[in-house]
């Protein structure tokens, strides 16, 4: 069935109406109301669900019964109640099971679809100039500058990964040999092998939000914090103070092992990893020939770093939330896992210039083939036809704390338990960060 023909008002600019959907006999007669952890309004029946299974599955964002855990006209105060718990603008209802990808595919206009050459090299233009730019600061700036220096140029070098992500979804150019070369050489300055990159980045995109299967951030497991004390503080460490450069540790797990490539891949990942190499070989010392180990600290570890924050950061937002479920294979649903589980999160503008709109992340994961100048417009379709169906926030202090200090074990029934609730005597960092962190939106 196509989407025009389900719902043939789509091409109109205004909210979809969904058909009527009967709620299950469960919500029918005998209701009682029950707040969750979350703040959530449940509903059971009396008579059917015994009192001791009267917590029900969560139905947020992805839920595993969306259509039968939470009927589409209850619990909206409750997920405003919640948005503003979380930092958030908005938290999706859940996309009703027989919405497709492809249903949402089709309701974008053809033009988002369109690669224009100017456009891609006018974004090679920006990052360009921009990065220049940072480097003349950083040789100029007295030392006390120097942190705005480097914050502005890890932003700016964070635009090459984003011409290099869209070289790699094949939305930069229409010769496809031209968009493997920019996206080598635009990954080479951040020792980024493309093609290792490139090949769990699909698989990123095939399984979004998939236990297991997502290459992105995956929730912890039990069994991990309880095999070794020394992992377990690592991790307490690395999903809570270190997060936003937690990039690194997934950089060198993932991109420089070739036993993590089928055969047919690994001439392809050869050739990405002799270019990073190169760059390390030459640029590198050149740099300290140049200006010294104190000059490789000040103009590329320091704008790499900055631009490890933002990789982090962006990445972390985009798909994690206390709401965000991640999903066994047999649970799990492409769009709603495409659409409800992908978070568009707004930046100050100049980032989002910067880093070619990477932030407005759900229109990219609906359809990687959408190049970076196009994700607005396409935004702006969602909005009108799947609003209600969307995540949405700014970037924000309590949205950054709620991450930083909740996101943390993998729970089938609360999505995520952290390590404050599981170990409190070994969470002495998270709860640091509870007390410096600002909790306002």
């Amino acid at each position: 069935m196509s989407c025009t023909s389900a719902f043939p008002h789509l091409k109109q600019p205004t909210p979809l109406p969904w058909p009527r959907f009967q709620p299950p006999r469960v919500y029918s007669f005998g209701m009682n109301r029950r707040i969750n952890k979350f703040g959530l309004t449940k509903v059971c029946q009396r008579k059917r669900i015994p009192q001791r299974m009267s917590r029900l599955v969560q139905a947020i964002a992805v839920p595993v019964t969306p259509s039968s855990a939470s009927p589409l006209n209850d619990n909206l105060s409750d997920l405003q109640l919640l948005a503003e718990r979380y930092g958030f603008q908005q938290i999706a209802e859940p996309l009703p099971d027989e919405v497709t990808v492809r249903d949402i595919v089709t309701s974008l206009p053809k033009k988002v679809f369109e690669i224009d050459d100017m456009k891609a090299w006018g974004s090679i233009l920006t990052s360009l100039t921009s990065y220049t730019l940072g480097i003349f600061m950083i040789a100029k700036a007295p030392w006390y500058l120097l942190p705005l220096a480097w914050a502005w140029t890890g932003t700016a070098v964070t635009g090459f990964f984003v011409i290099g992500h869209d070289c790699a979804h094949k939305s930069f150019s229409k010769n496809k040999l031209l968009e493997d070369i920019v996206g080598t050489l635009a990954f080479m300055p951040l020792i980024y092998p493309y093609e290792p990159w490139r090949f769990k980045h699909d698989q990123h995109h095939a399984k979004t939000n998939m236990l297991h299967e997502d290459t992105a951030w995956q929730p912890i497991w039990k069994e991990q914090v309880e095999s070794s004390p020394i992992l377990r503080k690592a991790l307490i460490v690395g999903y809570g103070p270190l997060r936003p450069w937690m990039s690194i540790a997934h950089w060198l797990v993932w991109h420089f092992n070739l036993n993590k490539y089928r055969a047919s891949e690994k001439k392809r990942v050869m050739i990405s990893l002799a270019a990073v190499f190169a760059f390390m070989g030459i640029a590198w010392p050149l740099i300290i020939y140049k200006a010294g180990i104190t000059g490789w600290i000040k103009f590329w570890l320091m704008p790499w770093l900055g631009y490890h924050f933002w990789m982090s950061t962006f990445t972390i937002v985009h798909h994690t939330a206390p709401h965000i479920p991640f999903k066994s294979s047999d649970e799990w649903n492409a769009a709603q896992a495409q659409l409800n589980g992908t978070v568009h999160c707004d930046y100050p503008r100049w980032i989002e210039i910067l880093c070619h709109d990477i932030n407005v992340h759900i229109p990219h994961h609906i359809s990687p083939k959408i190049p970076s100048y196009n994700l607005r417009a396409a935004q702006e379709s969602l909005n009108d036809n799947w609003g209600k169906y969307l995540n949405k926030a700014r970037w924000n202090w309590r949205l950054m704390r709620t991450i930083m200090t909740t996101c943390h074990i993998y729970d089938k029934e609360e999505n995520y338990v952290s390590f404050e609730k599981s170990m409190p005597e070994e969470s002495q960092p998270i709860s640091f960060l509870k007390r410096v962190m600002p909790n306002h939106a």
